[in-house]
């Protein structure tokens, strides 16, 4: 039998018919939907007059639109208000589980769904939503897709796709003092830019990807979308194993013990083989801070700005654009520069890892005076946890406000915006013009780097703190 990847295995398994010369249709084990991308989606089964073909496969959360102050019902924020409610309206009248806003499982939607166990190896996930690439760290085929095809999802779980190349990036080697998932994932968009895995599925190997935990696993997949692939996801051990059981919607008993033998099996074969193999050394990769508009655009923090003769002619206009939004120069350093606003949060980084990182720099030292800090839990069970292993204390003492959980300023979509023309340091995965609100210039970091900017008030390598 030919040697096969693990895209494949999963891919093939769930093909349900093979249009000549055109898509997959493709059996989809899971739905996520939230505010943003249903509504349309719900008119369209409506028009049509028929129903969910398997509801209890679609799983529904608010999370872009709501606040993260003051989460009392209703909203104040008019639009939000219209989204939220018509996600509550439209699930109960189709029949779909709501995780909205006060639900004591309400989250981000990347979040929830592998914290509360609906996330599992060799399932094929998809959501209204690009960063469903999350779900990938599982060992599963997790992408976003668009409205019309959630309503394809909705009336036939299944959805049409053409099968993606296959793409292997492995990482090896011990990882430095304050490097973390998010510069992993930052570094190699730096090298391959924001286009370079376009029309790829990419698998992550190697001995640094497999020293993760689960949050930095689903940090790495969630931004493989942001290099142009089509999702990313990394083969199940016994990290994942661990992590999954016990949660409330894994299998137990006899049924975790049949999961388990599926679970071991979903790995690439031995001699399997990837359109495109690409290798970094773990010790190559420092803490790292984007510098422009796109994740690509990214510099070890005590690095400096490309000079203009170092980018590729074809990039040079949208590069000299970029500084100019960015209000940077060529060549310049960006360690030391004044920063303005901390965002910790997001389907990124947004877990409880994440808080407990940003914790532990900042315990026992002060916010700086001109940095507005927004630290954003991804779920109401990050927030509980937080509150019950003392880190809500350690923030607040240092001068941070504890907030609650939504997206938040992972994009300008609430009421948590940047102001035009100041500097935020984000852990969010996006850094395009106005993607924090009108005009506000986002510099992407890992948690550590978030916090290590928080405490001093400018870029600063994370490792001279710790």
């Amino acid at each position: 039998m030919k040697p096969k990847t693990l895209f494949d295995k999963i891919w093939d398994s769930h093909v349900v018919d093979s249009i000549s010369d055109g898509p997959d249709v493709l059996y989809i084990d899971r739905q996520y939907i939230h505010e943003v991308t249903s509504p349309q989606a719900f008119t369209g089964l409506r028009k049509r007059g028929i129903r969910l073909f398997r509801p209890e496969r679609t799983l529904a959360t608010a999370d872009h639109n709501i606040p993260t102050l003051h989460q009392e019902l209703p909203i104040r924020e008019e639009l939000s208000r219209i989204q939220v409610q018509t996600l509550s309206d439209n699930c109960k009248e189709f029949g779909v589980e709501l995780y909205g806003l006060g639900h004591p499982y309400n989250g981000i939607v990347h979040v929830i769904g592998a914290e509360m166990g609906f996330t599992q190896p060799g399932m094929t996930i998809v959501c209204g939503d690009s960063h469903t690439s999350t779900h990938g760290a599982f060992g599963s085929i997790a992408f976003g897709i668009g409205t019309s095809e959630v309503e394809m999802v909705f009336a036939s779980q299944c959805v049409l796709q053409p099968k993606p190349k296959k793409m292997q990036i492995n990482i090896d080697g011990k990882l430095g003092k304050g490097v973390s998932a998010k510069d992993i994932i930052l570094y190699i968009i730096s090298q391959i830019s924001a286009s370079g895995a376009t029309g790829y599925f990419v698998e992550f190997a190697g001995s640094t990807i497999r020293s993760l935990s689960m949050e930095a696993r689903m940090t790495v997949c969630n931004m493989s979308i942001e290099m142009g692939a089509r999702g990313g996801l990394i083969a199940p051990d016994e990290t994942t194993f661990n992590y999954l059981k016990g949660r409330e919607f894994v299998p137990k008993g006899a049924d975790w013990n049949r999961a388990m033998e599926k679970w071991q099996t979903l790995k690439s074969d031995t001699d399997a083989a990837f359109d495109k193999e690409l290798f970094f050394r773990a010790g190559d990769i420092k803490p790292m801070i984007t510098y422009g508009t796109n994740p690509g655009m990214g510099v070890p923090i005590d690095g400096c700005v490309p000079q203009l003769d170092e980018i590729p002619v074809e990039q040079q206009e949208s590069f000299k654009k970029a500084l100019k939004y960015m209000g940077f120069e060529p060549g310049m350093k960006l360690e030391g520069h004044p920063i303005d606003y901390v965002f910790l949060g997001s389907c990124t980084n947004g877990r409880i890892e994440d808080i407990r990182a940003f914790a532990s720099l900042v315990k026992g030292k002060k916010k700086a005076e001109n940095v507005t800090a927004w630290i954003v839990p991804g779920s109401k069970h990050v927030e509980k946890q937080a509150c019950d292993e003392g880190l809500v204390d350690i923030l607040e003492k240092a001068g941070f406000a504890f907030r609650q959980p939504g997206c938040s300023a992972c994009l300008a979509m609430n009421e948590d915006k940047i102001p035009a023309g100041k500097y935020s340091v984000s852990t969010s995965n996006r850094n395009f013009e106005g993607r924090q609100g009108p005009g506000a210039r986002t510099l992407l970091a890992s948690p550590l780097t978030a916090a290590a900017a928080a405490i001093t008030g400018k870029l600063i390598n994370p490792a001279d703190l710790i």
